[in-house]
């Protein structure tokens, strides 16, 4: 079980330039290791800065706040904290960090649910947690640094 968890842990450097070129499994890889790098940190961000969405607190259940210390705004800027931890783990440890965000995705689906009324953002939350699990599978095969060509796999 320990290497099942090193290896999860383990830094994954992003595939070279040759492989990229001519395996589409990696340029997947790539653009989703960008994505759910880039997305979280925005997103955590955004929960201080409200640019994007002026109450990120409408977002969050009741249920969920209660636990947490402080009032909404507070849960929110943790939130944001995590967020930006969940992105930065991705870049370096893509196999946990996708596991992570996807955790984290679950726990936004449900929040939504029980708030009401944000059916469409959690289905699209689900879509996007499916996209992350995608991203720690993906992350497996590129686990070395290296990868065999698309023909070596067959």
């Amino acid at each position: 079980m320990s290497n099942a968890v090193a290896a999860a842990l383990r830094p994954i450097p992003v595939p070279k330039p040759s492989i990229l070129r001519s395996d589409p499994a990696a340029q997947a890889f790539t653009l989703l290791r960008v994505a759910f790098t880039v997305a979280p940190i925005l997103f955590g961000l955004d929960k201080f800065a409200e640019v994007m969405i002026g109450d990120w607190s409408k977002y969050l259940a009741p249920e969920f706040n209660d636990l947490l210390p402080g009032n909404a705004a507070d849960a929110m800027h943790i939130v944001g904290v995590v967020e930006i931890a969940a992105g930065l783990t991705v870049a370096v440890v893509p196999r946990f960090g996708g596991l992570l965000v996807a955790g984290w995705l679950a726990g936004i689906i449900v929040s939504l649910l029980l708030v009401g009324g944000y059916a469409d953002v959690a289905l699209r939350d689900f879509g996007l947690l499916l996209g992350a699990i995608t991203l720690a599978r993906l992350a497996s095969a590129y686990g070395t640094g290296s990868r065999a060509a698309p023909e070596d796999r067959r």
